[in-house]
């Protein structure tokens, strides 16, 4: 008999200012910086910069020591 090994994994909880971010952002976007926001949910000690780099790769997002928890900083590459 195999026995399925439960695990729990708690949800993370963005702060209300990395959803207000997110409001009204198209999905491709949401996509792409979501992962970095709850990398920075998770961790809670960095906050996170957008960058928008007009050349092929578009958004990119990175968490930045300099910039306090639960802020987003956006800024062109």
């Amino acid at each position: 008999m195999t026995v399925l090994q439960d695990y729990s994994f708690a949800m993370i909880q963005l702060p209300a200012s990395y959803q207000e971010y997110l409001d009204g952002k198209d999905e491709r976007f949401i996509q792409t910086v979501r992962p970095i926001l709850m990398q920075s949910a998770a961790d809670k000690l960095h906050g996170v910069r957008v960058l928008y780099n007009r050349g092929l790769t578009g958004h990119q997002a990175h968490l930045d020591d300099s910039i306090p928890y639960g802020t987003i900083v956006e800024d062109i590459d």
